[in-house]
């Protein structure tokens, strides 16, 4: 049946495979590209418990990224997909601090003659 235009897609999907364990798992974003993926994916591979971590976009045309997790010793995907966004959230979070602050001080600095 298809999907009714006021109906709205999932964010995220999981896909695993039948009888595949915890630790491997596909993530699929929608509306999403290479922005999220790549620093996801950096932010992902820096966890030790991470075996594994890459991302795919099916097709130019799709907006939507494949985000594949396979984690060491049993620990769950989910978990490490959280933590990654959690870490990248915070990262945007402290560039956006620092920034603001920046443009503070510009703000505060006496303005000179233009030269």
């Amino acid at each position: 049946m298809a999907r009714k235009e006021t109906e709205t897609k999932p964010v995220l999907e999981m896909v695993q495979a039948d009888g595949a364990d915890e630790g491997c798992v596909t993530f699929v974003l929608h509306e999403e590209d290479h922005t999220l993926g790549n620093s996801l994916r950096y932010m992902v591979m820096k966890n030790p418990q991470v075996e594994f971590c890459g991302y795919s976009i099916p097709h130019p045309s799709e907006t939507k990224i494949n985000f594949r997790i396979q984690s060491r010793g049993g620990v769950p995907a989910t978990d490490l997909l959280r933590k990654g966004l959690k870490d990248l959230q915070d990262a945007a979070q402290h560039v956006r601090t620092t920034f603001e602050a920046k443009v503070m001080d510009c703000k505060d600095q006496p303005q000179g003659p233009m030269q």
